[in-house]
């Protein structure tokens, strides 16, 4: 059977608009193309592969997993998913772990735990969810209307109530919000999507404080962030801000869909058993493959490495902007960077990311004036060199029209 990019508008459903463009085969941090045309991959499948593609590691946890017990259900525990909860918990703030398949379900899980625990300690009055203008946290009902981009949630009927935004950085915002009603304030401690935009230490240590003086729970989506992407195992580590729900997905699987939601016991007894659940959720292959990856993340060198690669990105960048003037701010943090358009180039991010992959780069955008780098975070130097060079022939070929 012939295989072509035609076939996408013949058989799937049209809520995507994927490129030409349809890979066949990665090896590290390199991807081959039908045509055999090779790309230097800085995206990651947005924020997913964290060890690249095929990573021996992952491939043998893969396999050997897939020769033992592929699916239980949840009428039967499993050895791979004990062992990963065990290890999140050692690495973690948590003592509890849910497991899901994606970031949204964790987030799901995080929201519907939220609300049980405020509607069982307190009662009905609290109920409030606050989260952040531009904000993303998934595409279920419940998250796209807890995420700040109406684009997302308009258009499907009424949606879920009591939920406020606040814009994020200001904490007069939350302030002006927050109650003894409020059961929770969910935000990412990066925002990914909304343009990669860090928080100030004093607001997200202030909203720290309100939560604690309202007692309200904080919920960090660490979907994006997570696992190793900032430099940090986790993000809340470096912020010195402790969450009360963590969820994680994205890089937690290497690119084998699956997602968790991290809690302490006195919080998570409130999901006591029917409460909530997933077919899926905590498979053995999926887990197996998660052990592998927080296995190969969880190391200093691995970790040191990419604030280390974050300096060759950055430097890169800033040559590439010294001799084409695009960019107005590089920013993020560890391997979760967006080179922000300049008024000039303004809502191109779009045409840029087009131009980098006719030069055989992938990257990413996040919004329309943003350019966003999620690469492996052991990718070699050599390929950010090359990745670099490739990005800079693509942003000359923009500016030259």
């Amino acid at each position: 059977m012939q295989v072509t990019r035609d076939l996408f508008d013949d058989v799937m459903v049209p809520n995507y608009a994927p490129s030409a463009i349809i890979p066949v085969r990665g090896q590290g941090s390199r991807v081959w193309d039908q045509n055999d045309k090779e790309y230097i991959d800085f995206a990651g499948g947005i924020a997913v592969s964290c060890l690249g593609h095929c990573h021996p590691a992952l491939v043998q946890a893969l396999t050997e997993q897939g020769q033992k017990l592929w699916h239980l259900s949840n009428v039967m525990t499993n050895e791979p998913a004990l062992r990963l909860a065990k290890k999140l918990t050692e690495l973690t703030f948590a003592d509890k772990v849910y497991f899901a398949n994606s970031g949204a379900e964790a987030n799901e899980a995080a929201l519907k735990l939220a609300r049980r625990w405020a509607l069982d300690v307190h009662g009905e009055h609290k109920s409030q969810i606050i989260s952040f203008n531009k904000s993303f946290h998934g595409r279920t009902f419940f998250t796209v209307t807890v995420g700040g981009q109406t684009a997302y949630s308009d258009g499907f009927g009424p949606k879920p109530g009591d939920i406020a935004h606040a814009d994020y950085n200001d904490l007069a915002s939350v302030e002006a919000l927050i109650s003894d009603n409020t059961c929770a304030v969910m935000l990412e401690p990066l925002q990914g999507e909304g343009g990669i935009i860090s928080p100030g230490a004093d607001f997200i240590k202030g909203v720290r404080a309100l939560c604690d003086k309202h007692n309200a729970l904080m919920i960090f989506d660490e979907v994006q962030t997570g696992v190793g992407r900032t430099g940090a195992m986790y993000a809340y580590q470096y912020l010195a801000v402790t969450p009360d729900i963590l969820t994680t997905a994205k890089a937690l699987g290497g690119g084998f869909p699956i997602g968790a939601m991290l809690t302490r016991t006195e919080i998570a007894k409130h999901l006591k058993v029917g409460t909530h659940g997933s077919t899926y959720g905590g498979n053995p292959l999926a887990c197996a493959v998660a052990e592998a990856v927080l296995d190969v993340v969880d190391n200093s060198e691995v970790l040191a490495g990419v604030a280390q690669r974050e300096q060759l990105f950055r430097a890169g960048l800033v040559r590439i902007n010294e001799k084409y003037n695009v960019f107005s701010e590089i920013r993020g943090k560890g391997l979760l960077l967006g080179a922000e358009l300049n008024d000039t180039y303004k809502g191109q991010a779009k045409t840029f990311l087009n131009a980098a992959a006719e030069h055989g780069l992938m990257c990413l955008v996040a919004g329309a004036d943003v350019i966003r780098f999620t690469p492996s975070l052991v990718i070699p130097e050599q390929d950010i060199a090359a990745g670099l060079q490739r990005f800079e022939q693509a942003v000359a070929q923009v500016v030259k029209g």
